[in-house]
């Protein structure tokens, strides 16, 4: 059982997390989506790897790499916010 203290942390983290990645992922869309062919799926994959690794590393630091649903679900989250404030703030105005 994780003490309280650590998972709260773990789950801000977490959520912290979830808009890094969004944010990553928007700086990225040129190289992920706009590729063609084998240059698209290197640029996917090690997109994905790296991503993972980082969240792995530094959950492993905060609570020796134990992951939970909770976590899972708040990187979610976080993933869904920054998009939608994204979208809803920075959509080109019609002239």
């Amino acid at each position: 059982m994780i003490p309280l203290n650590i998972q709260i942390k773990s789950i801000i983290f977490s959520f912290i997390y979830g808009c890094f990645f969004s944010f990553l992922l928007n700086i990225n869309y040129k190289f992920i989506y706009l590729s063609k062919g084998i240059k698209k799926i290197v640029f996917n994959l090690m997109f994905v790897i790296d991503n993972v690794l980082l969240y792995f590393i530094i959950l492993r630091y905060l609570n020796n790499g134990v992951l939970h649903f909770y976590f899972i679900l708040s990187i979610i989250l976080g993933f869904l916010s920054v998009n939608k404030l994204t979208s809803k703030y920075l959509k080109p105005k019609n002239r």
